[in-house]
């Protein structure tokens, strides 16, 4: 078998779910040593959805060596280490994340030098959001240090839908803007996920302070009294992620997945937004739901929620931030191959102390995550 045949035949069996045969297939022919980094890159990606992480993480390392100005395979390497808990290295190749085809429009062009941790007083430190909602949540936590350690007038530029709680809850910020506003003159900047290179964050710095984010008192009194008639444990849902994400077919589902969670004496409410929220008004059989999404107006009613339900069961998206940021408690179903930031072979997770991580067994096995949530709800439910 050639190369090209060989790579074939381990595509289409990756597709059709059979990742320990592809993974066969490539290693046989790259035996010698030799191929194509594409073949070794692939072969790279399999082993990482068998969890064959030191195998993955060494041929990444080859490449990175081999290939130093090949971006993505250098951000390859740094979910790799991050997902496995080195933080130290993983953070500095991390930096790499703007040199992929869904992430170059992202990128901030910025003509002033980076911030990396030293101290600065009597300069202006910008500090920018990036990515997702989800990401904005968790990072805000890193700038009351940020602001210790830099001893800078600092300036945060974050996106609209998340501004009234980033000012609510202050995070040591001196002047906080819109995305889109003309900053004041600044000398240094730092995109908000760099903050963690810059500040050397490590495992055991982990949780930090928690809350860090503060809901509004007159959303939670709202929220306090519109769920008032609903009998505890009160569970909020959320089964479907942003559509146009790059991973959202690995992460999402519907609320019809969710059916073996309905049982006596919980009640559900919706924070699920986008076209998946439509789902909620014809819930699964023996569901006691209480849909809720249309009277979600932004993110601080979804901060209210966090101080008022007692669960939030979720897939991977912003709302698990929220909820974890704003001291509420969530259970989060996990892919089998997850986002770095839930690492591996734990239940549990050094963000948000009051979260639980449930994870697929096997990949697409979300029937088994729902079943073992089931379980652990009603034991909740027996305990309240």
């Amino acid at each position: 078998m050639n190369l090209a045949e060989a790579e074939q035949q381990a595509r289409t069996l990756a597709a059709a779910g059979h990742v320990e045969q592809a993974a066969v297939v490539l290693q046989q022919v790259l035996a010698g040593g030799n191929g194509p980094a594409p073949l070794w890159r692939l072969l790279a990606v399999l082993l990482k959805n068998l969890h064959r992480m030191e195998d993955a993480k060494a041929i990444q390392d080859m490449l990175v060596r081999h290939f130093p100005g090949d971006l993505p395979m250098r951000f390859d390497l740094a979910e790799t280490l991050l997902l496995t808990g080195d933080f130290r290295r993983g953070w500095r190749e991390y930096r790499w994340r703007y040199s992929l085809d869904h992430t170059k429009a992202m990128e901030r062009r910025v003509q002033r030098p980076r911030w990396e941790g030293e101290a600065a007083p009597g300069r202006t430190l910008l500090v920018h959001d990036e990515q997702g909602y989800g990401d904005t949540f968790q990072f805000l936590r890193l700038l009351p240090e940020a602001k210790r350690r830099s001893g800078a007038r600092l300036v945060l530029e974050v996106n609209h839908e998340t501004l009234d709680i980033a000012r609510r809850s202050g995070l040591g910020v001196d002047e906080l803007l819109p995305r889109g506003t003309l900053p004041p003159p600044f000398d240094l900047h730092c995109e908000m996920m760099s903050l963690p290179q810059a500040l050397g964050l490590r495992l055991e710095d982990l949780p930090g302070p928690m809350p860090y984010l503060l809901p509004d008192p007159a959303r939670v009194a709202k929220w306090r009294e519109r769920l008032a008639p609903l009998p505890r444990p009160i569970v909020a849902l959320c089964w479907a992620g942003r559509p146009t994400h790059h991973n959202d077919a690995n992460r999402s589902m519907t609320l019809a997945d969710l059916a073996p969670l309905g049982m006596p004496g919980v009640s559900f409410i919706t924070v699920q937004k986008g076209p998946a929220a439509e789902q909620a008004k014809a819930p699964p059989l023996g569901m006691a739901m209480t849909p809720t999404s249309d009277e979600i107006a932004d993110f601080d009613d979804t901060a209210a929620i966090a101080q008022v339900a007692d669960l939030l069961i979720s897939v991977d998206s912003s709302p698990v931030h929220l909820f974890g940021a704003a001291g509420g408690a969530a259970w989060v179903m996990l892919p089998h191959l997850p986002d770095w930031r839930w690492l591996l072979g734990r239940d549990d997770t050094p963000w948000y102390p009051r979260h639980r991580l449930f994870r697929q067994p096997r990949p697409g096995d979300w029937p088994s995550v729902v079943q073992a949530m089931a379980q652990a709800l009603a034991t909740l439910r027996d305990a309240a």
